[in-house]
């Protein structure tokens, strides 16, 4: 009860925040979101553009473990990684508050849990991942600083990123142990490796062992 709690405040607290504390939105706000979407980045600081991709990365890092994680939980853990592809850590905080811990994976892998349990994913993610940070280090850190001090999408997408990176361990652990892979040491690598620590994860991660059980009626992932 105490850990809903904790994230339920958690999540009222970064809502309330980011819509009445945080910096304004500023009048090009849409404008800038939907060249960031387009890929018509001319113009834009190159720090803006590797962390609104990046802020794309980060649900399909939580999706290859909240998917595995929700075969054992009542809520749909799918509804909650779909949205986290708009809004972040804005869905991912409430299925933390909602799910209980879950240390075994139970029923036989579909389709898509064989997609997400692969370590091709974390290849392919860290490849991606290395590419945007690279070429987000080009930006300019003055005109950033300036941007997150004035925009509250930037300021707001920003934070966002600081708490998936730091929420990421509340479900590290049972997916370990989902694996049989007691590692204190590694555990704390990952959490304490901002995004690179959680990809690193995804690449070296033991498969999911193979269920004697049916998967239970009615129980999604």
């Amino acid at each position: 009860m105490l850990r809903k709690i904790a994230f339920g405040v958690l999540w009222l607290g970064f809502i309330t925040y980011a819509f009445l504390l945080a910096p304004p939105n500023q009048p090009d706000t849409f404008e800038l979101i939907q060249n960031l979407s387009l890929g018509q980045w001319q113009g834009i600081n190159p720090l803006v553009i590797a962390l609104f991709n990046l802020m794309g990365i980060w649900p399909m890092i939580y999706s290859a473990v909240m998917l595995i994680d929700g075969r054992g939980q009542k809520i749909p853990a799918w509804l909650f990684a779909i949205a986290s592809f708009a809004v972040g850590a804005f869905a991912i905080v409430p299925y933390l508050a909602l799910r209980k811990p879950n240390q075994e994976f139970i029923g036989k892998k579909n389709l898509l849990i064989k997609l997400l349990d692969s370590r091709v994913i974390g290849f392919v993610l860290t490849i991606a991942a290395v590419i945007l940070v690279t070429y987000g280090l080009q930006g300019d850190w003055g005109n950033f600083v300036q941007q997150w001090q004035t925009n509250r999408f930037i300021h707001v997408m920003s934070l966002d990123f600081c708490l998936l990176c730091l929420l990421f361990p509340t479900l590290l652990g049972d997916d370990m142990a989902r694996r049989g892979w007691q590692n204190p040491q590694l555990f704390w690598l990952i959490a304490l490796v901002p995004l690179f620590g959680p990809l690193m994860y995804l690449c070296v991660r033991p498969p999911l062992p193979k269920a004697d059980l049916e998967a239970i009626p009615n129980e999604e992932c």
